[in-house]
């Protein structure tokens, strides 16, 4: 699994499929999704997919795959392996979210808030799997959110394939279980190779990568925040600034500011758009200038427009 494009600039997202076997692109397939890193404080959110012909799902079974939460590092690694090992039958693809974009989508002014971001992750994950050829004719996956409007979403969108949504997907359809390793695996090596391309004080000092579990409440990442915030720009890139542990940190241990925002009536660089009525409106003659017509504004003159009474109108 090559992420070295991700963890060579580990701020923007990465989606990586592998091969696709030619099995899925003639048969119909089963195809999985499920997410590893929903939670945590720290590092990325990882989607993945695994699919394999319909004909071929009491294989995948056989290989033993599970899910991830359940498994030790080490059979994960294992089963990956046995993943990668039968590609003449079953594929896969990953999309990480870094936790750059993940902070940055959460605050935006009109907030993209992580179930959609979850969902959004997933449909075009499928999307880009039927785009390569893969023959998805059923669609299994692990829910975010209320099963049965998630399902309805994806049904509405894929229209061609039966869509499941289930709590506990992982453990029930193999499909969802490989999807779990892939996305498990991919999430502990982007941690693992994880470069850090700020460094702390006066003197450069390298970030320690003692964050234990990276979620809120495991004391050695709460030690891991607590020793890596910057009073004035915060966290380190790795840290997910809009969870709310980040966000009190930010606020008790940062340097408080306030923008000032110049109303626009008062920012001399700020030109008020002239009203309609001044491009119609009769100008003063003075002493100088006897002939109305000469400073009115070409696209008046140019249409010789007159100025108008109610009066006037009306007569008419």
């Amino acid at each position: 699994m090559d992420l070295a494009p991700y963890t060579e600039n580990n701020g923007q997202n990465y989606t990586l499929f592998s091969d696709i076997p030619e099995i899925c692109k003639t048969e119909p397939c089963v195809l999985g999704i499920d997410e590893a890193g929903r939670g945590p404080v720290l590092g990325p959110m990882v989607y993945g997919i695994s699919f394999c012909p319909i004909s071929k799902n009491s294989d995948l079974k056989e290989l033993g795959v599970d899910d991830s939460k359940v498994l030790t590092e080490a059979k994960r690694e294992e089963l990956f392996g046995k993943l990668e090992k039968n590609s003449d039958y079953i594929g896969w693809a990953i999309t990480v979210l870094s936790p750059r974009y993940i902070s940055a989508s959460m605050f935006k002014r009109s907030k993209y808030n992580l179930n959609t971001m979850s969902h959004d992750t997933a449909i075009d994950l499928v999307k880009l799997a039927i785009e390569k050829g893969v023959q998805v004719a059923e669609i299994y996956v692990d829910t975010v959110g209320p099963p049965e409007k998630y399902e309805a979403k994806l049904q509405d969108i894929f229209r061609s394939q039966k869509c499941t949504v289930a709590k506990k997907a992982d453990s029930i359809y193999p499909c969802v279980s490989a999807a779990s390793i892939c996305a498990k695996v991919s999430r502990d090596k982007c941690l693992k190779d994880w470069q850090f391309y700020e460094s702390r004080g006066e003197e450069g000092v390298e970030i320690s990568k003692e964050w234990g579990s990276g979620y809120p409440a495991d004391p050695v990442t709460k030690k891991f925040l607590r020793e890596n915030i910057d009073e004035v720009f915060g966290f380190p890139s790795i840290v997910r600034l809009s969870w709310k542990t980040a966000e009190n940190l930010i606020e008790e241990k940062g340097i408080k500011m306030e923008f000032e925002e110049v109303e626009p009536e008062e920012d001399p660089t700020v030109t008020k758009n002239p009203s309609i009525k001044a491009f119609f409106a009769q100008n003063t003659m003075s002493k100088e200038n006897k002939n109305p017509k000469s400073s009115r504004c070409k696209f008046v003159k140019d249409r010789n427009i007159e100025s108008m009474t109610m009066a006037s109108f009306l007569s008419n």
